[in-house]
């Protein structure tokens, strides 16, 4: 069953996330992917994350659909204005990918190419009508397509930024222009997040709370370190103190699945370079 039939029908999903590499090896990406593929409902594959050159995401996930994985496309509004935009959505869909996820992208100030021109000429919101204008056949023109797509489009949402409550006015507008489903940031506490659906139970999407892998103390400093990241004390405390992180931290993602099960319409697992650790992950989940 695709991604979109699944939380139609009120599955639990699981989702990951895969890297494109900076270069054409692709050995090691779908050695991960046969780990992680036949354990999870949907990969995200990152539009050149933190805003630094990689190989494509669509030619990643073509790769993967021809493995038999359901491949996510991310899509960010960072590089390409709206002719470029409207194309890879048409391009994405004859390929044989269906699962968008929209988002803005990191400015490129914070990555490795620092003087390049960021575009974005559409925001996520205004993305995600296009890509519905899309599938009712025409382009943003107003020309019409020989050829409609249909898509299973997502979003982003962080239930831990301050004020919340631009967070919610904006994931309302993305489910209002078509945003059939949201994945988080990293969620470190489940009562926070508990409280954040009650917040958003008026809005017709499904959620899907970020978790990552905390691999080690300065990791974790580094996380800690970002906007709208919230990772409590004890949690902290644990990495710090453990004879081996990276166990403790493989626990402490097991423990927050099974606690997100319980309230939760999935998760989406980010293992940021570890994705050989989410088979065990996924293991130790009650």
């Amino acid at each position: 069953m695709k991604l979109c039939g699944r939380l139609r029908c009120g599955e639990f999903i699981i989702t990951a996330e895969l890297y494109p590499p900076k270069g054409t090896d692709i050995s090691a990406l779908m050695k991960k992917a046969g780990l992680i593929g036949p354990l999870v409902h949907g990969i995200n594959v990152t539009d050149n994350q933190r805003a630094s050159m990689r190989l494509s995401a669509m030619a990643v996930c073509r790769l993967l659909k021809e493995k038999g994985y359901e491949p996510i496309l991310q899509m960010t509004c960072r590089d390409r204005n709206r002719i470029a935009l409207q194309s890879d959505l048409l391009s994405a869909y004859v390929l044989g990918i269906e699962n968008v996820l929209i988002l803005s992208g990191d400015h490129p100030k914070v990555g490795e190419n620092k003087d390049a021109k960021p575009v974005y000429d559409l925001d996520p919101v205004q993305l995600l009508g296009v890509a519905k204008t899309l599938e009712s056949g025409f382009d943003m023109s107003g020309a019409k397509l020989n050829g409609a797509p249909s898509f299973c489009l997502g979003a982003v949402v962080n239930p831990t930024a301050s004020p919340i409550e631009m967070q919610i006015e904006m994931m309302a507008k993305k489910a209002l222009a078509g945003a059939q489903f949201f994945q988080t940031q990293a969620i470190f506490d489940v009562r926070q997040f508990k409280d954040f659906l009650r917040q958003v139970k008026h809005i017709p999407a499904k959620v899907l709370p970020g978790v990552i892998l905390l691999k080690s103390p300065k990791f974790v400093k580094f996380l800690s370190a970002l906007p709208g990241v919230n990772i409590p004390p004890e949690i902290v405390s644990r990495i710090e103190n453990a004879k081996d992180p990276l166990q403790e931290g493989i626990s402490i993602c097991a423990e927050a699945i099974t606690e997100l099960k319980k309230i939760a319409d999935g998760v989406h697992v980010m293992a940021i370079g570890m994705e050989e650790y989410i088979p065990e992950i996924l293991s130790r989940v009650k």
